[in-house]
Order: C-alpha cells, then sequence, then structure tokens
C-alpha cells in the first residue's frame, strides 16, 4: 500500500508485511499454474452495520492476482478484500474461479460505491462505479441478503483511511 508514513498503524504495518509474505509464498512455481488456491492471507475484521466479515487481504499485485482462484467453498462471513495504491475504476474478472462472488468496490472511507455479481470461470469484466481503493469479494448474494447496498459503509479505521479521525476516538 501506498500511505503517508504514520497514517496507518503498526498493526495494519504488520499485517501486510504478512500478506506479502504470503504473496512470495504463492509466487512459487505449483502456484503460477493456478492448480491450487493461494495460502491463506492475513485477515482483517470488518464490520458492515451488525455483520462482521473475516477477510483476507490481498494487498501485493501478485496476491490481488491468484485472487480467490481455486478456491471450493469461503465460510459463511469470510472473504477477500483487495487493497490497492492509488484510487482508480479497477476491473475484475472469475477466470480460474470455481465459487460464483459478488463484490463491493469501496472508496477511501468504507463506503460502498456499487456491488456486482459475477459468474464462475469466466472472463466478464466487473468494474467500480468510480475510483476506489478496496473491493471485498464474498460468496454470491452476501450483500443482497444483508441488504447493503451503494452507500452503505464497511467500518475499521485501521484500514479505510478515511476513517483516521475515528482511530483517535477509540480506546
Amino acid at each position: 500500500m501506498n500511505t503517508t508514513p504514520g497514517t496507518r498503524s503498526e498493526s495494519l504495518r504488520r499485517l501486510l508485511a504478512g500478506a506479502g509474505l504470503a504473496a512470495m509464498l504463492a509466487a512459487s512455481p505449483g502456484a503460477s499454474a493456478q492448480d491450487a488456491p493461494q495460502p491463506k492471507l492475513p485477515v482483517v475484521r470488518l464490520q458492515a452495520g451488525m455483520h462482521i466479515v473475516l477477510a483476507e487481504v490481498a494487498a501485493t499485485p501478485r496476491s490481488r492476482e491468484i485472487g480467490l482462484m481455486m478456491r471450493e467453498r469461503l465460510g459463511a462471513n469470510e472473504g477477500m478484500l483487495f487493497v490497492f495504491e492509488q484510487p482508480r475504476a479497477y476491473c475484475f474478472w472469475m477466470r480460474n474461479t470455481l465459487l460464483p462472488l459478488s463484490i463491493a468496490f469501496i472508496d477511501e472511507d468504507g463506503r460502498i460505491v456499487n456491488i456486482e455479481d459475477m459468474a464462475p470461470r469466466t472472463e466478464a469484466s466487473h468494474c467500480a462505479g468510480a475510483p476506489v481503493r478496496f473491493a471485498l469479494e464474498m460468496e454470491q448474494g452476501w450483500f443482497a441478503r444483508r441488504a447493503l447496498a451503494a452507500g452503505a459503509r464497511l467500518v475499521n479505521p485501521e484500514v479505510f483511511p478515511g476513517q483516521a479521525p475515528l482511530r483517535k476516538n477509540l480506546p
């Protein structure tokens, strides 16, 4: 992640460093063929209203490239949070992804810009409706079943830079 020094907590730095290590392990010759999922990445806890998400963090180019490819299942509240250095209208596809997923494109404040449903093993593009720094993939329908739509907010002041003022109010 491209951050200004001192704006992130030490715990997020350690988490992202762990994501880098996981990405290096995933870059082994067997992983590049995508015949197996990448090793489990470090996890952050996000709150969406009264709902909790346990999201693996894909923060390196390699871990974002592999994503949830070849995974056969996700837990009920598990997903993958893609973290980008710069806000852009990123696009995703589902090549080698076995699970139907929903993806929420999220801005720096943790607000959902748009949500797209994605079919497995397809190359159709699913893009953010505006520049974002984050995308959260969950099992398909997860957001709809919880009445979460564009404008809803995910909370974790350690993850979303726009929530930095919230960190000051935490114990």
